[in-house]
């Protein structure tokens, strides 16, 4: 239903086909004045071209925001992320997921900047970032209208969106006249893609749906040696050069790209109730789980690091579903934050045809003992005699519940 009060709205803007076709159909439909953002995290695309052809389309100058965010990406929603050791449904790195609510907090921003009273996303009604792009919207501005051009429209069809095109004079390049074999989705992060071609999950992908990777069987035969140091759970440096958030996910990208790292064929639970097949790949964020684990293996406790893994599939789960400014999400990143004081040291680590091996880790605040594990003479670090009570105690509740088998014949 198209709500026609709306005077100004703030689209998200990639400057492709769909959302072209959703800026001027904003200008027809709502009689809106619309101005667009794009976002910089990455993808590793030409941003310059969006502004020309917002430009084309009669978007005024000072109505079309560009913005760099590949650090603050990094910085303030990735490493964040990392610090918990985040993955849904244990396998799946949050590529796409956790891009949304820093784009959407942008938009809130841009709308307030401008006067803006709408924000408007290209996301579908079957998919999860409708959801986490409009609860991130009315986290920031509980007040704002929001416009989902695919749960409104009739332009169900790649035909009918080139048929507006053409007859809007939005321009359309010769290779966008086809129907794309998948959808993609990029960011510094990853890239995902899905749909039409990936959609029987009993096929295996083409090659050419790889773009960030080799593939492991081609990779080099030799390892490559690599070394990345924390502090407080983030890392900072790759062997001993120190590095920036957006840059160090960079260079860990392109070592995991050339040693075929990060490849990822999952079905996974929407939000929304079905289930989707994406192929992702996430060659630096795989290193990085990696190291980061290593790094928490000698520097955090065994109550706080075990705790840490039953929380971590709920943090996952509120990032996947859009919870990110929940209080919920924020309650656990403050315990997270605060186990990760003493994760500061370095990882050494091999890359080798797919995996990351990791060959070593230091820390000044490890808790690592070696008088304590030693297999030779500990100088009476450790009594072994003390073992046999601490054994018989936690023994205590399995021996009664024996003895009562035992009575009653079972």
């Amino acid at each position: 239903m198209v709500v026609k009060s709306v005077k100004k709205v703030v689209l998200a803007y990639s400057g492709g086909l769909d959302t072209s076709v959703i800026l001027k159909w904003l200008q027809t439909a709502y009689g809106a004045e619309v101005v667009t953002f794009t976002a910089d995290l990455g993808q590793g695309e030409e941003l310059g071209p969006a502004r020309q052809k917002a430009e084309l389309l009669g978007i005024k100058p000072q109505n079309i925001f560009v913005e760099d965010l590949r650090e603050e990406f990094v910085r303030d929603y990735v490493f964040p992320m990392f610090r918990a050791n985040a993955q849904y449904e244990g396998v799946y790195l949050l590529g796409t997921s956790i891009a949304r609510p820093l784009i959407a907090k942008k938009q809130i921003e841009i709308a307030e900047k401008t006067g803006a009273d709408a924000v408007c996303h290209g996301a579908t009604g079957k998919g999860n970032d409708q959801v986490r792009f409009e609860l991130a919207y009315y986290a920031l501005k509980p007040d704002i209208k929001v416009i989902a051009p695919w749960r409104e429209w009739d332009l169900t069809s790649r035909t009918k969106l080139l048929q507006f095109a053409e007859s809007h004079q939005i321009p359309i390049a010769k290779d966008k006249r086809g129907e794309a074999p998948f959808s993609v989705d990029a960011n510094l992060l990853h890239s995902s893609s899905e749909g039409k071609v990936l959609e029987d999950p009993a096929t295996e992908p083409d090659v050419i749906v790889y773009q960030r990777t080799l593939s492991p069987m081609d990779a080099p035969d030799e390892p490559t040696e690599i070394e990345i140091g924390f502090e407080k759970g983030d890392a900072v440096s790759i062997n001993g050069i120190a590095l920036s958030p957006a840059m160090l996910l960079a260079k860990l990208n392109e070592l995991g790209k050339t040693n075929g790292i990060g490849r990822l064929d999952l079905v996974e639970n929407r939000f929304v109730g079905m289930k989707s097949r994406g192929v992702y790949e996430t060659p630096g964020g795989t290193i990085l789980l990696t190291a980061h684990r290593a790094m928490e293996s000698i520097t955090l406790d065994r109550g706080a690091a075990h705790l840490k893994d039953e929380l971590m599939p709920r943090y996952a789960e509120l990032i996947y579903y859009g919870f990110w400014f929940s209080p919920e999400r924020e309650m656990l990143q403050a315990a997270i934050d605060k186990s990760q004081e003493f994760v500061s040291g370095s990882v050494r680590l091999k890359l080798y045809k797919g995996n990351v091996i990791v060959t070593g880790r230091s820390s000044p605040y490890s808790l690592y003992a070696k008088d304590l594990v030693t297999f030779e003479d500990d100088q009476g670090a450790y009594d072994q005699k003390d073992a046999q009570g601490f054994i018989k105690l936690n023994a205590l509740r399995l021996r009664t519940l024996a003895m009562r088998k035992r009575k009653i014949g079972r």
